[in-house]
């Protein structure tokens, strides 16, 4: 190594071996003053970087910040830094402690940082930035949290540029864009890539048969052993489902452990993804996994913990932990899960059934992890895992200087086969998506030191913002051509005078209006004379004249005839034996005539005039006339404009004037009128279509912007900003950190808590930081009236909040629980632990959630200006009622 590179520490004492090239890449990146983002598998040392980082601000007496998205990950970080740097160099900054925050190394959650960075006055937020040099956003890759994924982003945005950033990210699809929006948005960062692991990953598929590698030699495709064979009608094999009719079984868990204790593949990671089944297989597994000597180191550990904490055994958890098996999960007590962990890492336990939390960053390193299904529950359904959830845990396989291989074993299940895992096992990972949005915090802080500009500044700085920029960058060049293409053609109608285009072309569209009307009276007046034909026909003598013109008179115009005679036709109606004006005889049928003008003279007809005798009298027959008929003939007048109906005659006449005034038209002389029209056409359609797509641009480009102000109208809605200027109630809810800020600070400033005793105050307190999850969850305690009433008395506000939220489509909980709650005055109360738990449905892990999120918000109370002196103090009373064992974080 050169250590000539880094003059300002010595890396062989720091780092006494060999560092690989992406770590000297981040070091060196980080000595020339720049920040970094670290994309490295999980395992492969990126933690070395965010190290090197706390040397060299200790080297220079500066400070530095290291935050994590998880509580339990901050203690494990301060135990970490505590071994490495000495206790008193590192303090701990979560919602529940704060222990040595001056330190010069401060392990945080990531909320404690950004709420630094707003300058909120909560107790615990007590320290400033003075001489932080580095901050390390570990675990960066958060971002794509649902529900907490914009605390990155605002951690970013706000930092000041002079401080370093060191983001730790597992490898995702779009490293360069997040390093390119934090380049951007902070100052100058180097993107550090590496999918370098130190211990590479082997893939296994487990089924009823064996064990068998899940990739070819390729390593980039199914092993053809897995395959379905052809023709044997296993066709759903590779993929789960049926096989023969039968449902395709998963390998039985002992024999899965016994497999991998055979092929010396312990310690594992056996990840399900509900606590009900990670409870049940450490029920059901049996056998002892260790040998004698770390059953003695267990037993030894293990009892010297319950001696300390006697209330942390649990019937069903100490006995398989003595055998070197555990369960991992929310539902476990903290203190308990502790132990699994320390033990873990020991490799005195042998297995540990996890949920997919204890992927998220905790340092359990094993040398196989085991998935035992491809696909889980969400809240938005059963869906297959997606790459950077398999790859994550994946990733925890093989512990770096202990194993050559990691090993990933996944398991056949009825609905999931080698075809799915072969498919995430080699997919890559999913790129980072923004998760921003803004909230009643963001915006009461940012108005208390922004004006309104400012603060739209900082909106459209958020990763969200450039991800969109970038997916809107086509459509602006789209919209860009078709601009150009406007351009274009109005240069080509230059010398067109366009207002006298638009009134020819306004011409033109009106006469076509006026045709088409024209067309329509004729057809109306045609069927009004239709129906008084078939009667007037029937009436109808020698001499009355008519027009022929039908299926046995087949001629362009109509004929002026007269009706000479009536024959007995083939039905009930007559054929009629006619004489037309071109000296023709004619037999037609009463449907060949369209038109009979009995308004006119009759022509004297002789009663003895006949065709000629050749001349057969059946429809469509028709001969010359003679001599003696050509004087008939002669007196049948031109009958077809004599029935014309008087408004469209009207209508003609407006037609022709409308023509003749586009015949004279400037535009219609001109030498290619359509040519004009056709260029003025289009340019319309290209017009119409620009404001279309600008509207859905503006509206894409600006959607964190437009629920940035939609928050703004709620907050003055509830008298939290006067204009733009928060109000006392307003600095009350820019004062706290919560799911839904407004709720709490208008349930805290509402006077209905102020005169509760300390333990009815927990309660009330609880009910607005609760969500029950389970509707099928139970206490057996009921709660106090003076609880009840008090918060029957937020109703009103919180159905006002609700219908205000509704109508501008804001998704922040608003929570007021009855039904868990009175475990809090109980445990408020003083009752055992023990006896608390055992009135419940709900897991250890969930009742002590439950009171740390009530310790949260009571030990923001007393900070929060301008709340009732009484609240304040007995928020401060409630919080020594509920702050003992195992509710407080306990570091050792």
């Amino acid at each position: 190594m050169n250590s000539q590179l880094f003059p300002e520490l010595n890396l062989e004492r720091i780092f006494p071996f060999q560092l690989d090239e992406f770590q000297l890449a981040a070091i060196r990146a980080l000595n020339v003053g720049r920040s970094v983002v670290v994309c490295a598998p999980t395992g492969s040392g990126k933690t070395l970087i965010g190290e090197y980082a706390i040397y060299r601000a200790l080297s220079r007496r500066k400070r530095v910040f290291y935050t994590t998205p998880l509580k339990a990950l901050s203690n494990q970080k301060l135990r970490d830094f505590r071994d490495r740097f000495g206790a008193d160099m590192v303090g701990l900054l979560t919602g529940d402690a704060s222990i040595n925050r001056d330190a010069p190394i401060v392990v945080m959650t990531t909320e404690i940082f950004r709420n630094m960075l707003y300058g909120t006055p909560i107790g615990e937020v007590g320290t400033s930035l003075v001489d932080v040099e580095a901050v390390v956003l570990d675990e960066c890759h958060y971002m794509n949290d649902r529900q907490r994924g914009t605390v990155w982003e605002e951690s970013i945005i706000y930092c000041p540029s002079t401080i370093q950033l060191v983001a730790l990210s597992a490898t995702i699809a779009n490293s360069q864009q997040l390093t390119d929006w934090i380049n951007q948005v902070h100052g100058p960062t180097e993107l550090i890539y590496s999918e370098f692991r130190p211990v590479p990953l082997e893939f296994y598929f487990c089924n009823p048969k064996g064990l068998f590698p899940l990739l070819d030699n390729s390593k980039s495709k199914i092993n053809p052993r897995l395959k379905p064979k052809p023709g044997s009608g296993d066709a759903s094999h590779a993929r789960g489902g049926r096989r023969n009719g039968a449902r395709l079984e998963s390998p039985s868990l002992e024999y899965t452990i016994s497999r991998l204790a055979a092929k010396d593949m312990l310690p594992a990671i056996y990840f399900i993804f509900s606590r009900r089944g990670c409870d049940q297989a450490v029920a059901s597994l049996e056998m002892s996994l260790v040998n004698s000597a770390e059953a003695a180191q267990l037993r030894q550990q293990i009892d010297a913990f319950l001696a300390r904490n006697p209330e942390a055994g649990r019937a069903g958890q100490i006995e398989p932990l003595y055998r070197g098996i555990a369960a991992h999960h929310a539902g476990i007590l903290p203190t308990w899960k502790g132990l699994v962990e320390e033990l873990f890492q020991q490799g005195l336990i042998k297995v540990v059934f996890a949920t997919e939390t204890l992927a998220a960053g905790i340092n359990m390193p094993a040398r196989t992890t085991v998935i035992s299904t491809l696909s889980k529950r969400t809240d938005r359904g059963h869906r297959l895992l997606n790459p950077s959830e398999f790859l994550q845990m994946a990733g925890r396989a093989g512990r770096r200087g202990m194993d050559k291989i990691g090993h990933v074993v996944t398991l056949q299940t009825p609905f999931e086969g080698a075809k799915e895992a072969a498919y995430l096992a080699t997919a890559q990972p999913d790129p980072l998506v923004s998760q921003f949005t803004p909230s009643y915090g963001m915006v009461l802080n940012l108005l208390q030191t922004h004006t309104l500009e400012e603060a739209r500044e900082l909106i459209e700085r958020s990763f969200g913002q450039y991800l969109a920029t970038l997916y809107l960058k086509p459509h602006y060049e789209s919209l860009a051509h078709l601009q150009a293409q406007v351009a274009q053609i109005e240069a080509q109608l230059e010398s067109i005078d366009m207002e006298q285009v638009a009134k020819y072309e306004k011409l033109r569209q009106r006469i076509k209006v006026e045709r088409q009307l024209l067309k329509t009276l004729h057809e109306q007046a045609q069927e009004a004379r239709a129906e008084q034909l078939g009667l007037t026909l029937s009436f109808a003598v020698s001499g009355t004249l008519l027009s022929l013109r039908g299926k046995h008179v087949p001629t362009a115009t109509p004929i002026p005839a007269v009706l000479v005679a009536k024959t007995p036709g083939a039905g009930q109606a007559p054929y009629l034996v006619c004489l037309g004006q071109d000296n023709r005889w004619y037999v037609v049928m009463m449907s060949d005539v369209v038109d009979l003008y009995a308004e006119l003279p009759r022509l004297e007809i002789a009663s003895d005039l006949l065709p000629p005798a050749e001349m057969p009298l059946k429809p469509g027959q028709s001969r010359r006339g003679n001599q003696e008929t050509v004087a008939i003939a002669r007196q049948i007048p031109d009958v077809a404009e004599l029935n014309i109906a008087p408004e469209v005659l009207a209508q003609q006449a407006k037609v022709a004037a409308l023509e003749a005034q586009l015949e004279a038209h400037p535009v219609h002389k001109s030498d290619n009128p359509a040519t004009i029209l056709k260029r003025r056409n289009k340019i319309l359609q290209l017009q119409a279509e620009i404001v279309e797509r600008q509207a859905e641009l503006s509206q894409l480009s600006q959607q964190h912007w437009e629920e940035f102000l939609h928050l703004i109208e709620i907050l003055q809605r509830f008298g939290c900003l006067n204009e733009l200027v928060p109000t006392h109630l307003g600095q009350v809810a820019a004062a706290i950190r919560g799911d839904n800020e407004l709720w709490l600070g208008l349930a805290l400033s509402s006077g209905e808590f102020n005169q509760l005793d300390p333990h009815h105050l927990a309660a009330a307190i609880a009910a607005l930081v609760t969500e029950n999850t389970r509707p099928d969850s139970w206490v057996r305690y009921a709660l106090a009236s003076e609880v009840e009433e008090a918060l029957a008395g937020l109703r009103s506000v919180r159905r006002q909040l609700f219908q205000l939220q509704r109508r501008y489509n804001v998704a922040f909980p608003i929570w007021l629980e009855y039904d868990l709650v009175a475990l809090v005055e109980q445990w408020a109360l003083g009752v055992e632990w023990s006896e608390l738990c055992a009135n419940t449905s709900l897991d250890e892990g969930d009742v002590v959630r439950l009171l740390r999120r009530t310790l949260d918000l009571l030990s923001q109370i007393p900070h929060i200006p301008y709340l009732s002196e009484a609240l304040q103090r007995n928020a401060y009373r409630a919080m020594q009622l509920l702050d003992r064992f195992p509710v407080n974080e306990i570091v050792e």
